[in-house]
């Protein structure tokens, strides 16, 4: 899931449209040139990067773009239903990947992986994100590291640098609030409202937040009460921007709003699309630990599947197309497009941001990945606790009945899924 602009209800329908006419053929076709039927739900510019794979392996993209969620959603499955599965669609790791694997309708790419891997373009931890039941299905298009996006000029003007500790950043909050301006961008509503609950819960007990993922822990224990107590306390310092305000954060970075915005690697791009540029305009800065004993510093990684329809008539082009996207080659091309970090490390950053950020995170024994809430935590749970997240940020107050509202529901999910 990325940042999505809307796009206008004519728009969409006219993208439903044309995939629905272009994937009308029910013949499955071993053709591995030609042009693959992409139904995706992200405000990349596949167009562009469709060039790149025309020239390098003789495969275009035609891509259609959903801005609405659930509408994308009830379309690839629908689609599923009938003989116009689409080539290549984006999808989510975790809970809503072992949906589709259980009833078999994406096709597996553990031969893909395996070569990949043994050819040192992923990492082995990537993989396991990937595994369902000892294979592998889907392959990368992106995987991004959750860091902190500064205002530089903004630090510079009170004289802050990028902390290294959790303690150097409230102390710069403090400054910034001082000054007028908002320290940290308020994720309000869905889909981002998890943003602080991650930040701060694995910050603070890396372990009790996977807990939480598998069903060993309660949302109401007193330790991820206290993590919603600090978020609490954040909230009335006023660290944050208005949760309700519907300007863009990296707008609001442009105005002199707002100081800092976590978010993932592939944020680059959305930035960018404002005129701010790395280096000049903005840094990012590993997000500190609130209890450095812990170790290694959590870093959060989400990751942009591409998966293939099992019964597509376009499985060859999709699955050719999908090892392609993981090679250096592409990897270099597309962060040259979307300015993020590749994910392949014989690839190389196209800006010097993220190649000094790519030698910090790969900095032996400090840093420990984990899966993002959105992909980590079950599908009816996320649900739910993105209305009670909400919920506590447009009304903070006791968390004590936002977390027993998600209780409830993981209590109920996890007496029939373990």
């Amino acid at each position: 899931m990325k940042i999505r602009r809307l796009l206008p209800v004519v728009a969409m329908a006219l993208a439903a449209s044309a995939v629905l006419v272009s994937c009308s053929s029910s013949t499955t076709s071993s053709a591995t040139t030609g042009t693959l039927n992409f139904v995706n739900d992200k405000s990349w510019d596949f167009k562009s990067f469709s060039k790149v794979s025309q020239k390098d392996i003789k495969v275009s993209l035609n891509s259609s773009t959903y801005a609405d969620q659930p509408a994308f959603q009830a379309f690839v499955k629908q689609s599923f239903r009938t003989n116009k599965s689409p080539g290549l669609f984006t999808w989510h790791t975790g809970d809503q990947l072992d949906q589709l694997v259980k009833q078999n309708l994406v096709a597996d790419t553990s031969s893909i992986w395996k070569k990949a891997v043994a050819n040192g373009q992923i990492a082995k931890s990537v993989e396991d994100l990937y595994t369902v039941k000892g294979k592998q299905y889907c392959t990368p298009i992106s995987v991004d590291d959750w860091v902190m996006y500064y205002d530089k000029k903004t630090f510079a003007k009170y004289g802050l640098t990028a902390p290294t500790t959790w303690t150097e950043m409230m102390s710069d909050a403090a400054v910034l609030k001082k000054n007028g301006i908002a320290p940290f961008w308020s994720s309000g509503g869905d889909p981002w409202a998890f943003v602080w609950f991650q930040i701060l819960l694995a910050g603070t007990d890396l372990q009790l937040y996977k807990d939480l993922s598998t069903g060993k822990a309660s949302y109401t224990d007193p330790k991820v009460v206290a993590v919603m107590n600090v978020w609490l306390d954040m909230e009335k310092k006023g660290y944050f921007s208005d949760p309700g305000s519907k300007t863009a954060p990296e707008t609001q970075m442009k105005d002199g709003k707002l100081a800092m915005i976590p978010f993932g690697t592939w944020y680059a791009s959305t930035i960018d699309q404002v005129g701010l540029k790395p280096g000049s305009d903005w840094g990012v800065f590993t997000i500190p630990a609130i209890n450095p004993s812990q170790g290694k510093t959590p870093v959060a990684i989400e990751t942009a599947p591409a998966c293939v329809a099992q019964n597509s008539s376009q499985k060859a082009l999709g699955l050719k197309y999908s090892a392609w996207w993981m090679t250096s080659e592409a990897q270099t091309a597309w962060s040259k497009q979307q300015n993020n970090l590749p994910y392949n490390p014989k690839a190389t950053a196209a800006t010097q941001t993220f190649v000094d950020a790519g030698k910090e995170l790969a900095t032996p024994g400090k840093y420990e990945t984990y899966l993002r809430y959105y992909e980590a935590t079950p599908q009816v749970i996320l649900t739910e606790a993105l209305d009670e997240f909400t919920g506590f940020m447009t009304n903070p107050g006791d968390p004590t009945k936002y977390l027993e509202g998600i209780q409830k529901v993981a209590d109920t999910y996890w007496k029939s899924n373990k």
